[in-house]
């Protein structure tokens, strides 16, 4: 019989320990973010590379989601070339 693990979220799963998932979240959440803009600007991924002060490989890594690219440093830079402020929330676990 084969033991099955249930996790609070996929981040949880794949990571080794609870501040590597909490990275991987906060990653994601601001990738889906700044691909909204994107889209919703309407930019093809030249134009939006510009934008962020990226290339447009790296804005295509973005939007394929590859979080494990790009650093919350990285991510936060490009949310202000986009002329966005990034906010953080703490919250009891």
């Amino acid at each position: 019989m084969t033991k099955h693990e249930t996790y609070g979220s996929v981040w949880d799963a794949i990571a080794d320990t609870p501040e590597q998932a909490a990275n991987l979240r906060a990653r994601a959440a601001l990738m889906q973010q700044i691909a909204a803009i994107i889209e919703a600007a309407g930019w093809k991924q030249a134009e939006a590379a510009e934008r962020c002060g990226v290339t447009q490989p790296r804005i295509n890594d973005l939007l394929r989601g590859r979080v494990s690219r790009f650093s919350l440093d990285a991510l936060v830079n490009i949310a202000t070339a986009l002329g966005r402020r990034v906010h953080l929330a703490l919250e009891a676990a």
